[in-house]
């Protein structure tokens, strides 16, 4: 099926921005990205703050939206609510492997970002995984316990240009690695409870 237009520019935003990031990217860029002129995405989005902010939500739906529903459900385990982050998370940063340092490198100059940021880090005070935490008797807080599972999971994607630049790790290895590496994130973070 064959995009629109307004599909195609959206499609090229992704791209650039993700690349370049925001100040760095032109209007112009991401018009010859999606192989249409300047016109044309002037009228369909107005101004390039317009487009990186459609951009910014879907970016921060993704990364976010994973969170909430599992975090919040009191029926999902301590065990099950790791490895699904683990492996949500894994496979989104596969498909975007830029998408952490988009985020990272916008949040620093952005207000729109550091306004998303705020809205969601009440995701990061959960009272489900609190009270979850404290029933099996752990005292790690519940923001320690996501900033765990984060970290393990969220790192390696971060240190790749270091690990492949010095040779400890090849380019069409780290696919793999990662994957191997999600089935012990969980024994992990588990063992940092006790």
């Amino acid at each position: 099926m064959e995009l629109t237009t307004e599909e195609k520019i959206i499609e090229a935003a992704r791209k650039i921005f993700t690349q370049k990031g925001f100040s760095a990217t032109r209007t112009r860029d991401i018009a010859e990205e999606a192989g249409i002129n300047l016109a044309l995405l002037n009228y369909y989005f107005r101004s390039k703050q317009n487009l990186f902010q459609i951009i910014i939500e879907e970016k921060f739906d993704e990364l976010f939206g994973i969170i909430n529903p599992i975090l919040s459900n009191r029926e999902i385990s301590l065990e099950e609510k790791i490895e699904t982050l683990v492996t949500n998370y894994t496979n989104l940063l596969l498909e975007n492997e830029d998408l952490p340092f988009f985020v990272l490198s916008e949040i620093k100059s952005n207000e729109f970002i550091i306004k998303r940021v705020k809205q969601n880090a009440e995701i990061l005070s959960q009272p489900v995984i609190e009270s979850q935490l404290k029933e099996r008797g752990f005292t790690t807080s519940s923001f320690n316990f996501i900033m765990n599972i984060m970290s393990l999971t969220l790192f390696p994607f971060m240190s790749k240009p270091l690990f492949v630049s010095s040779g400890l790790i090849k380019e069409e290895e780290f696919a793999r690695f990662i994957t191997e590496r999600k089935k012990d994130i969980p024994t992990w973070v588990m063992n940092t409870l006790k």
